[in-house]
């Protein structure tokens, strides 16, 4: 079953959370919606590989990697990873890379673009406390929505 149109949300709910950012849209889900997990990290993949390899029950990862367009966070061979083990999709304040494998694969993905550089191994982070960008705390176990038209 398709989740509500962000669109549909927000006019039922003058209080819904919008992410004013404008992320682009990967992966064959071009809509997605569920409990949210989040990870705070700059230009590095360790965590998001960790999570990533456990089953995500229909969650959303949402990554705040700082903006950065130096190194991608994400690519094709963890969103094979994120597919297989459940994961619904995810959100990333930052960017990726393998595009067009991505756009082949069951998954939802928001980010700010592409680079061709992949993120380290090893700088740390946060996993599971609140993160914001785009005007939105995203908060672990609340839920998000992602379509076309935005996240909330």
């Amino acid at each position: 079953m398709a989740p509500p149109k962000t669109s549909d949300l927000c006019d039922a709910c003058d209080t819904a959370q919008v992410c004013t950012l404008a992320l682009r849209g990967y992966g064959l889900r071009r809509a997605f919606a569920g409990s949210i997990r989040t990870i705070r990290c700059f230009e590095d993949i360790a965590l998001m590989r960790d999570l990533l390899g456990q089953p995500g029950h229909g969650q959303v990862l949402v990554i705040d990697g700082g903006g950065s367009l130096a190194h991608a966070l994400f690519g094709d061979i963890m969103a094979e990873k994120a597919s297989r083990n459940g994961w619904a999709g995810l959100v990333i304040y930052g960017a990726i890379r393998d595009c067009v494998e991505i756009d082949t694969i069951d998954i939802g993905v928001k980010a700010l673009g592409t680079v061709p550089r992949r993120g380290g191994r090893g700088n740390g982070g946060e996993v599971d406390v609140p993160v914001s960008f785009g005007g939105v705390t995203f908060t672990p176990g609340l839920r998000l929505v992602a379509d076309e038209d935005g996240v909330i």
